[in-house]
């Protein structure tokens, strides 16, 4: 078996793969559905956080310190936890990023613990070019099922709350009341990836898979440790979203069994409502700046005509 080096990527191989982004805008574009601008925005956010995240590994990796590591763990959970706050979640309830960095950490970082070290039999668990990666496509996977989860939560007391009102007016704890709610959201939220199991290796060949056999595994090898990462994915998801599913019933149901629409909040996140009011604004200059040129040419066209005539009497 003659064995084969991989291909050096260069950024020129980036903007051909690019190309593929374009060809959605334009698809967008052309069936008006508006998603165009957003996919743009997405690719340009993946190539930023993927070209700084690949400059830090490099250093942690070439390190192989066990506190580098972990500091890449604490890293990860904290942008995990301000994505699913800020961009996954439509509303938010209060306090909601603290407890929910606290729900991923109190999930992803014993599991990932566990899986590495006795169900991959890795010793150290910490090797940084195996625990890392795996930490991070638990996170990913985390994030998307708590949202899922909260929104769906937030959904039913923003514009279904009848429902638990009507619970509690009949004596209901505020666990029975919201028992209902919270279950049909933690079974939406891990619907996607109890679907992801059911045809991987039948019909979709995953990356880490595909990762492992490039970087001169077996299939049988790669097959094996696919198996173990989706069943950490699927432990850790479930325990990431009953944890902020906890947090955000008994914040928005409080101890005296009073539902708390207060401590709900539909408006955008702060950062981005500045971003908007900042682009509204110079939109109006812009705006502004060409009407009042308009204005000089209409008043000195104006000036020129009245001077004519008045010449030409």
């Amino acid at each position: 078996m003659v064995e084969t080096s991989s291909p050096t990527l260069t950024w020129t191989n980036v903007l051909i793969g690019l190309l593929f982004i374009l060809f959605d805008s334009l698809l967008s574009l052309v069936l008006g559905l508006g998603i165009g601008g957003s996919l743009v925005v997405a690719a340009a956010r993946c190539v930023l956080q993927l070209s700084i995240m690949g400059l830090i590994l490099d250093k942690v990796f070439a390190s192989n310190n066990i506190w580098g590591v972990f500091g890449i763990a604490a890293l990860l959970n904290v942008l995990g936890a301000t994505e699913a706050t800020y961009n996954k979640s439509k509303r938010r309830f209060t306090n909601m990023f603290p407890l929910i960095l606290l729900s991923m950490l109190s999930a992803t970082i014993p599991i990932s613990m566990l899986g590495t070290r006795f169900a991959m039999s890795q010793n150290p668990f910490w090797k940084p070019d195996q625990y890392v990666p795996i930490l991070g496509m638990i996170l990913g996977n985390a994030i998307s099922a708590i949202g899922i989860a909260l929104n769906t939560v937030h959904k039913e007391f923003s514009d279904n709350k009848d429902k638990i009102e009507t619970y509690l007016a009949f004596g209901a704890s505020r666990f029975e009341a919201c028992k209902p709610v919270g279950k049909e959201a933690l079974k939406l939220a891990l619907l996607p990836t109890v679907n992801q199991m059911s045809v991987i290796g039948l019909i979709s060949i995953p990356g880490m898979m595909t990762g492992a056999i490039v970087g001169g595994k077996s299939v049988e090898q790669a097959a094996r440790l696919q198996m173990i990462i989706m069943f950490m994915i699927s432990a850790s998801s479930a325990l990431c979203t009953l944890l902020a599913l906890f947090f955000s019933l008994t914040t928005l149901v409080d101890s005296r069994c009073r539902i708390r629409p207060d401590r709900l909040d539909s408006r955008k996140p702060l950062f981005y409502r500045y971003r908007d009011s900042a682009g509204e604004r110079l939109w109006k200059g812009i705006k502004n700046l060409r009407c009042w040129g308009r204005k000089e040419v209409g008043s000195e066209e104006e000036t020129r005509g009245l001077l004519n005539g008045q010449s030409s009497q």
